[in-house]
This record gives C-alpha cells, structure tokens and sequence, in this order.
C-alpha cells in the first residue's frame, strides 16, 4: 500500500486554510482533540526530547497516541536519557526510529545531506500509514519559523499540526513549571535547542535559540518540518 492511497486528503486547502484561522484564537487542548478526533489512530507525534510539553498535553487528549522519536545515532547521552525519563513518565506508545550504521558517519562524510538521510528518511518511514502528524514547531524560536500554521498540508499530501505554534517561551516555562514536565537537562547547560551532537553547540544569551545548531553550514532546518 502506497503512501498516497493511505493519506489521500480528507480536507481541502481552504478547508485547512479556514482550520488554521480558527485555530489561532483556540486552545491548545482543543487543538489536538480536533487532531485526535479527526485522525487517531492515523495519527502521530514527532518529539525531539528538547521538553514533553506537547506530549503532556497530547496524553492528556489520548494516552495511546504514537509517539515517534528519531534517533539518528548521534544524540546527546542527556536526550536518550530525557527519552526513558518521558517513556516511564507517560507510558508512552512509543516508536523508536532507528538509523543503520554507516561506515564513516554522515556528518563527517556528508555534513549537508546528513539530516535527510538519517533524519527525514526516518520520518517518512514512521509516516507511512499516518494521515496526520503533530510536533511542537513553534513560531518564536526563529525568524524561519515566524510563519508557521498552526494546520496545514506537507509535502508528503498529510496534514500536519502544530499546536503549540503560538506559544512563547514563556508559556513553555510556565507550563513545564505547572505540570512538572520533564526536560532535556541540556536546556540548563545553554542548549535552548537540541540536536544530533555533532551539530549542537550552547547558545550565547541574547543569541537565537536555534543559533547553536548546524554551525558554519548556513542551515536553520533539518528538513524535518517543511511544509
């Protein structure tokens, strides 16, 4: 079974378009039911490990809920570690996407082609059967990200969500603070934004919270998120 007979579209781009609208006056709970309601179980969420927030807030919709975490093989020990911390945490339905090993590592060998293919690859493959996607994108944490929708189609013809597209980074902390949400403790070591080790560094205050990431590359997105 094809990708495209699996995820052939139930909404219309102004229907979308109209959603989206919508949906920035809505709650973010209200959000992800309508996403759970209209898609689950052909539904996911692809979580980074930065924070659980969003899957926080997923869980509380629907307990079952996929998760679907990449890992690339060149994580932060602390991001594995923050991975069991959530799994334990929620009880997740969680999907591990695993890279096979290559000879000489990509980010060596292939420093621009890396992330697509140890990064969308996977995803594309967690994909296969989904109708919709969620992930915690969100507009604040870069001038590239500023116009995200809060609903839209991707380039694979699925419907991707983003329900905390709105949120500041203030209304992160405030929520990890009021629901004791576990973090990446790298996020206290200066790394506002967490990625594979090799392109990762700490963020000077006052820097773009994405600034640390793919260092001298010119690259601001993995790929993972193009709509």
């Amino acid at each position: 079974m094809s990708l495209v007979e699996v995820t052939a579209p139930a909404f219309s781009n102004a229907a979308l378009a109209e959603l989206n609208d919508k949906f920035e006056t809505a709650s973010t709970t209200s959000i992800v039911r309508w996403a759970v309601e209209t898609f689950h179980p052909y539904l996911c969420l692809s979580a980074s490990m930065t924070d659980a927030v969003l899957i926080d807030i997923a869980t509380r919709v629907e307990p079952s809920v996929e998760v679907v975490f990449i890992d690339t093989g060149y994580h932060f020990p602390e991001t594995l570690d923050t991975v069991e911390t959530v799994r334990r945490r929620y009880g997740l339905n969680l999907r591990v996407m695993t890279v096979k090993p290559f000879d000489t590592p990509l980010w060596q060998s292939d420093p621009e082609g890396c992330c697509s293919a140890v990064k969308v690859g996977q995803l594309d493959r967690a994909l296969v059967g989904k109708q919709a996607w969620m992930s915690g994108l969100r507009r604040s944490e870069s001038e590239t990200r500023m116009g995200a929708p809060i609903v839209a189609r991707d380039l694979r013809g699925l419907v991707k969500v983003n329900p905390i597209a709105t949120w500041s980074d203030l209304d992160v902390e405030a929520y990890i603070r009021d629901h004791d949400v576990p973090t990446n403790p790298l996020l206290d070591q200066g790394y506002p934004s967490i990625g594979c080790w090799p392109c990762t560094k700490p963020v000077v205050e006052g820097e773009d919270a994405r600034s640390g990431r793919w260092g001298g590359l010119g690259k601001t997105e993995c790929g993972l998120h193009t709509t």
